[in-house]
């Protein structure tokens, strides 16, 4: 059986965790041998995980001296950061491509990608929350320059919230720094635009940061970055090193905590 995660720095303390929820594109050999039927350039690209992110996770797990959790199958296979009941928890069809090892997947192979992939995943970063006091939950992710038929994206990143704004809010003033902003412009060839809950609207009932923060009154955040400014190791690095102080600074602004913002 395929393990359904992994974590790096597990014996990392404070009370950073950095989940990587679309961390790879990996179909293990227990779903239709291992294949969805997609072509390899479907594979590679932002239908089957986040581009980039467990690369920036693992930077900003290092920079924090935070564990971080990804998973180890790809989110066509289930996707992880969908509630039990949500209706996308397994698609069918994606930004215009059918998932054809998907298209007859029944409640019983629903239950069954469940079992073995999307609980003991939860399971897994629920324990990393339960074992701090007082724990932040930061989820990296990212997303395409563009989907099928729709405009570019102008965003370089987006930060993403629901009920609990506090550490995404005083995260997007931190963002704003100078010498930040710059830097993304040099990057990017553009100035920079942050998303507030751009290029998605908040949260879904039953995701990953209402299941471990949001529900018990959790300070968190979700960090979506565009794939084309993370394609490569040197950029992930770069970002997960870049976002780390911002994200002290934003937490010992919400706790007034001057260790935090070291």
């Amino acid at each position: 059986m395929c393990m359904a995660f992994e974590v790096t720095g597990a014996g990392r303390g404070g009370r950073w965790v950095i989940s990587c929820d679309h961390a790879t594109n990996l179909v293990p050999p227990s779903v239709n041998g291992g294949d969805l039927g997609l072509p390899a350039a479907d594979m590679a690209r932002h239908i089957s995980h986040d581009v980039g992110a467990l690369g920036v996770a693992r930077a900003l797990g290092g920079a924090l001296e935070a564990p971080v959790i990804g998973s180890r199958f790809s989110r066509l296979v289930i996707d992880p950061n969908r509630g039990e009941e949500d209706p996308t928890l397994l698609m069918r069809l994606y930004d215009g491509s059918v998932i054809p090892a998907n298209r007859h997947a029944g409640a019983a192979e629903r239950a069954r990608r469940l079992e073995l992939f999307h609980r003991p995943y939860h399971a897994a970063l629920a324990r990393l929350m339960a074992a701090r006091t007082g724990p932040v939950l930061v989820a990296v992710h990212s997303f395409t320059p563009r989907l099928a038929g729709r405009p570019p994206r102008p965003w370089q990143i987006g930060i993403l919230s629901a009920a609990d704004r506090r550490l995404s809010e005083a995260l997007m003033a931190q963002l704003r720094d100078a010498d930040f902003a710059a830097w993304v412009a040099r990057v990017s060839g553009a100035p920079l635009v942050i998303g507030d809950n751009q290029p998605y609207s908040g949260h879904l009932p039953g995701d990953s940061i209402d299941r471990h923060a949001l529900r018990q009154g959790h300070l968190n955040t979700l960090i979506e970055i565009r794939n084309d400014l993370i394609a490569d190791p040197a950029d992930q690095r770069a970002w997960g090193e870049r976002l780390a102080p911002l994200l002290r600074r934003a937490l010992g602004q919400v706790t007034a905590d001057p260790v935090a913002q070291a």
